[in-house]
């Protein structure tokens, strides 16, 4: 994550922090609206609860932005912003703490691995500063129509529900189930590539979504509830998160 100054020190490439200051929540709905092609800077109610990831370039550009809603357990998950669109309800039995990734995007002219590599190594020192033990939110799709996902989602059918006792219920008065009438065998290439790279990333670790996709409108968005359990993300990941945690 570093880049080679003129003078052979290197610097780093890109800066991750958290706030909760008036200034950088305005700078991340700007970046918001620009990513998800919303008129005007992107806020609701959930941004003053929130604190505020924020990661910017060495210029002090931000190119990355997401919001964390930190829950005490479970039957506090019905307080989250994910609750407003996805049945909840099962989440009461989970004992420990939980927080809430929302509103995560990349600036749409920074096409760098490295972003969100950074991104996830700043979630980590949080989730580990606050014994998280389950992350959640909603993972979006551009656009409303589901056609272009038919094997992403046939993938998500066939291979990341939710196990039962925390899969999500209908709650949306639009949504998409998986299935598309007959069994669809996926394209995994196809599928991959049209997956946003969050979810992507979420579910390498052993994450998991919900059995439909809702329609967002508002967001022009399709998104699936994702969830991780810390104690499932392989030792490995693990490790290798902590020590790129350390350098940025």
């Amino acid at each position: 994550m570093q880049r080679v100054c003129p003078d052979g020190a290197t610097a780093p490439r890109y800066r991750a922090r958290f706030s909760r200051a008036a200034c950088d929540i305005a700078a991340a709905q700007d970046l918001r609206a620009l990513a998800f092609a919303t008129d005007g800077p992107d806020g609701d109610d959930f941004d003053d609860l929130c604190t505020h990831l924020l990661i910017e370039d060495s210029d002090g550009a931000l190119v990355c932005c997401a919001r964390l809603l930190l829950l005490a357990d479970g039957a506090a998950a019905g307080a989250s912003y994910s609750a407003q669109f996805y049945d909840l309800t099962a989440f009461a039995k989970f004992p420990g703490a939980m927080v809430e990734i929302g509103r995560f995007c990349i600036h749409p002219a920074r096409a760098d691995g490295d972003i969100l590599r950074v991104a996830w190594a700043a979630m980590t020192g949080f989730v580990d500063a606050h014994d998280i033990e389950m992350l959640f939110g909603c993972s979006s799709f551009s656009g409303t129509e589901s056609d272009v996902y038919r094997d992403t989602f046939a993938m998500l059918k066939a291979r990341y529900i939710a196990p039962a006792r925390w899969l999500p219920r209908i709650k949306s008065p639009e949504v998409i189930p998986y299935a598309f009438g007959k069994s669809r065998v996926p394209d995994l290439k196809q599928a991959l590539k049209a997956m946003p790279p969050l979810l992507r990333t979420y579910l390498m670790m052993g994450g998991w979504v919900s059995d439909h996709a809702v329609v967002d409108r508002g967001m022009n968005t399709l998104h699936v509830f994702t969830g991780l359990e810390v104690r499932a993300i392989p030792e490995i990941r693990k490790r290798m998160l902590r020590r790129m945690a350390l350098d940025i």
